[in-house]
């Protein structure tokens, strides 16, 4: 029996020897934007809101881009630049200490917190560091989930400040009889989407009200109006839309809040929102330039946060504005059969949302990939729809803010006014968010 158990121990001691160093890992940008993505399927399963979904990009991102900032000088903290963003504690100088599991990890708990399907990202997460484990010793997983918990606990508590809970509480966005002011639009007439969006906490921004554009035209039916031209422009581009316009205005839908109704049955047909797009825009440009993992966080980051404040700034004049949308116009008062291309999302018209949210992202992006770059863009592909060339950021962004027209939703000035309201938001948040210094 002894003789047995000492060839046991021998046995597992020489096996325990032979196994050698873990093989060496270098893969953790596209683990990144496999977490992203994860997290994007995941809001889009959940039927989350264009502005809620923002929230738990930049959130997340936060949580993955802190540990990075405090792991390598030469990214700076969010502190100081965030509003009300706490002090993180510094990083381990542990040698087990790996830096992009720590991120990686504080991403996953931030991103799992803020979404209602929890369990598909912890599966995530568990297949990600399972994955982990054959490249890293359990000293440095167990190190560096550690820190990514306390970094991803801050971030969590901080953004208890920020007035979303109290927002869920707020009174519902009150219907007005003036024909010109929003309501509820086919076939689900749902309520005004976020009507406080605007008491939100911004990121980078002074206030919502920092970026306020001039107000919409006067709505009027006087054929000599500015209004009625813009209006008429709708109906007629929708009417006589060519295979190129349609195909545009489809590519950038980004409504979660499509549905089908067959009957009496109504089946929700969930796509990705305008800011989920955008992201998925980002991990393209991340992949084609062989992004490292800082580069990848910084990028992501950059671009929720200007999905983040560009939200906050177009609902805030959304609902101050309250314009009524071309659908309602057109069936009450000219054509009652008209349908736009795309469904009407729930809430004001004036500005784009696409617009805003697009000018931002674009030159966020455009800050850390420069200008003219080029990108396939196949974000879209998961839905069936083919893959759209650009030669730029902006270029992108100027094609999702006409698809509003194309589509029979929006108003030229929401989408004009939209792109240079969204462009110098992200303009003031390029110059004044410091990532990246380049000081290591």
């Amino acid at each position: 029996m002894k003789r047995l158990l000492l060839t046991l121990t021998l046995s597992a001691f020489i096996a325990t020897s032979c196994q050698g160093p873990k093989e060496p890992y270098n893969d953790y940008s596209r683990d990144l934007q496999n977490a992203y993505q994860a997290i994007t399927d995941i809001l889009v399963h959940d039927i989350f809101s264009p502005p809620v979904a923002a929230r738990v990009y930049a959130y997340s991102g936060a949580a993955a881009y802190e540990v990075v900032a405090q792991s390598h000088t030469n990214y700076r903290s969010l502190a100081g630049q965030f509003h009300e963003f706490p002090t993180i504690e510094p990083a381990p100088t542990d040698e087990h200490y790996v830096p992009e599991l720590a991120s990686l990890h504080a991403l996953g708990v931030v991103g799992k917190a803020l979404i209602f399907s929890e369990d598909r990202m912890q599966a995530h997460m568990d297949g990600l560091f399972e994955k982990m484990s054959e490249h890293h010793s359990d000293e440095a997983i167990a190190v560096s989930r550690d820190y990514g918990q306390r970094v991803a606990e801050a971030v969590l508590n901080w953004a208890q400040g920020d007035n979303y809970n109290q927002s869920r509480t707020f009174t519902k966005y009150e219907i007005n009889d003036d024909p010109m002011r929003w309501k509820p639009t086919p076939p689900d007439y749902m309520d005004g989407i976020e009507p406080h969006w605007r008491n939100i906490r911004t990121l980078v921004m002074d206030s919502a009200q920092m970026f306020k554009p001039v107000p919409p035209p006067t709505p009027s039916l006087d054929t000599a109006s500015k209004f009625y031209k813009d209006l008429m422009e709708v109906y007629h581009t929708v009417n006589n839309l060519t295979p190129e316009q349609e195909a545009i205005a489809q590519f950038w839908d980004c409504n979660p809040y499509v549905s089908v109704h067959r009957g009496h049955v109504m089946l929700a047909t969930k796509k990705i929102t305008p800011g989920g797009h955008w992201m998925g825009i980002t991990g393209i440009a991340c992949r084609k330039a062989g992004a490292d993992y800082g580069t990848t966080i910084n990028a992501h980051l950059r671009a929720a946060t200007g999905l983040f404040d560009g939200f906050i700034s177009c609902w805030d004049e959304k609902y101050r504005s309250e314009l009524v949308r071309p659908e309602t116009v057109i069936n009450e008062n000219f054509d009652e059969n008209w349908t736009p291309l795309l469904q009407t999302p729930p809430f004001p018209e004036y500005t784009s949302g696409h617009s805003v949210i697009s000018g931002a992202a674009g030159v966020m992006l455009t800050g850390v990939f420069g200008e003219n770059f080029a990108f396939q863009d196949s974000t879209e592909r998961v839905y069936g729809l083919p893959d759209r060339s650009y030669e730029s950021f902006t270029a992108a962004s100027d094609e999702a803010a006409i698809s509003r027209l194309y589509g029979g939703i929006h108003y030229m000035p929401a989408i004009e006014i939209g792109v240079s309201q969204g462009r110098t938001l992200g303009a003031y948040l390029d110059a004044n968010l410091t990532t990246y210094t380049g000081n290591e």
